[in-house]
């Protein structure tokens, strides 16, 4: 694969969204960045809350931003977190700092894009995530 499309990067969104079903977990908002940052696909449960696609947005931007997963970052945003707060004045789409943020990788590990997941804690939003990302038969880069 030389990439992501939007058919499967709403496969992906749609995976995500049904798993958090499937688990009982809180309405969620995915969406789908490709390698450049710029958006394939979003979707959102009509229950999710106010702001959780722009939540969702800046977790995947801020991975592909930093070139690693959620929890790299929060672990980086733990121990830097000076740098980590001026970024978000930088980086247009944001970050957010905490699982939920997966990058998406080939079977090669060449970077395809990322998929940001909001709605739920942190960790269930994780748990969408890869299952989703799996499902299209790529690799989820969480950054543990």
């Amino acid at each position: 694969m030389s990439g992501l499309d939007h058919r499967i990067a709403m496969d992906i969104c749609a995976a995500t969204l049904a798993e958090a079903g499937r688990r009982g977990f809180a309405p969620l908002c995915a969406v789908v960045l490709d390698a450049g940052g710029h958006p394939l696909a979003l979707l959102r449960d009509s229950r999710a809350s106010i702001g959780r696609s722009d939540i969702a947005g800046a977790k995947a931007a801020g991975c592909l931003a930093m070139g690693f997963g959620g929890r790299e970052l929060a672990r980086r945003a733990s121990a830097m977190p000076g740098f980590l707060a001026a970024l978000t004045g930088v980086l247009e789409r944001g970050i957010v700092p905490v699982p939920g943020g997966v990058l998406i990788r080939d079977a090669a590990g060449v970077l395809l894009g990322a998929l940001g997941v909001s709605g739920d804690s942190s960790d269930n939003d994780e748990i969408c995530a890869i299952g989703a990302i799996l499902a299209a038969g790529l690799k989820a880069d969480t950054g543990a």
